[in-house]
């Protein structure tokens, strides 16, 4: 066989191979996804993933009420949102330092940051709880907002830092000289033009906040505080047996906030930033 043509059948072997598992892969996000869908509109919803006989929103009518739904859900909002501004906001106070001013300690602090990182929370959580309780933040909306922004801070400032170091310091300079200080620079020029790395930083935050379920089942006590990360627990048996089809129209909606989300800043993540010819002339 000739050389070209064992080449030839390799490179199709490898592809054939890459695709497979690619396959597998979809099929493990896709199945489970399916089954939500499913199972959300069938009304003798089980384990197994079935196209349902019928199709039924009393699934829904069954989980839309006030202490099931409406009352988690706006907690969620309320911590993830208060957490996501503080956080996005912190962030940038905090990554234009780091990005415009040269000093021997930022490579130090931006390694201790990325440290920080890879520490799992349940490693600290008992600390925090000690903490929390000294100072009067346990079973409170506000300790949990900002324990919420801690633990997003230190990849929020990296992503951060990195999208600034893309805006060009010319127009921060020209700013300056019209009299502007750095926080009016920051906040009308350097941010406008990272839009799309605000809302990537955004996008993050709120999403690992929205499915964090040890957090506030640690530092919160009072049940009607409770976020939809938490409540959804009360699904696996706290109410008897597991009703599938109701869990299921749950975690329906449960997702709804965090794909709006993403939808609202979709163009502005594709957007780019769109720098070119902004320091000419």
């Amino acid at each position: 066989m000739p050389l070209r043509t064992r080449l030839r059948s390799r490179r199709t072997g490898r592809r054939l191979a890459a695709d497979a598992g690619l396959l597998v892969v979809a099929a493990a996000f896709v199945l489970p996804l399916a089954w939500v869908i499913l199972s959300a509109l069938d009304p003798h919803a089980g384990l197994r993933v079935q196209v349902p006989d019928g199709l039924t929103l009393d699934n829904f009518d069954a989980v839309l009420k006030p202490d099931i739904t409406y009352t988690p859900l706006l907690n969620s909002l309320i911590l993830c949102g208060g957490g996501t501004l503080l956080t996005v906001v912190c962030a940038a106070l905090a990554a234009y330092p780091l990005s415009r001013f040269r000093s021997r300690l930022n490579r130090p602090f931006l390694l201790t940051i990325l440290f920080a990182t890879s520490l799992p929370i349940t490693a600290i959580m008992v600390p925090v709880y000690a903490l929390f309780v000294r100072v009067n933040l346990i079973d409170t909306v506000q300790g949990t907002i900002f324990f919420f922004a801690a633990s997003q801070l230190p990849f929020a400032i990296w992503l951060m830092k990195n999208f600034m170091d893309g805006v060009p310091k010319e127009l921060e300079e020209a700013a300056w000289t019209d009299g502007a200080s750095s926080l009016q620079s920051l906040v009308r020029i350097v941010l406008p033009l990272m839009g799309p790395g605000v809302a990537v930083v955004t996008v993050f935050s709120f999403v690992m906040m929205w499915g964090n379920f040890f957090v506030p089942f640690m530092l919160l006590l009072t049940p009607d505080q409770m976020p939809a990360s938490v409540s959804i627990n009360d699904f696996f048996g706290n109410r008897g047996t597991v009703v599938y089809g109701q869990l299921a129209a749950f975690s329906v909606i449960y997702s709804t906030p965090v794909i709006l989300l993403y939808v609202l800043v979709a163009r502005r993540l594709g957007g780019g930033f769109a720098l070119g010819g902004a320091v000419k002339g």
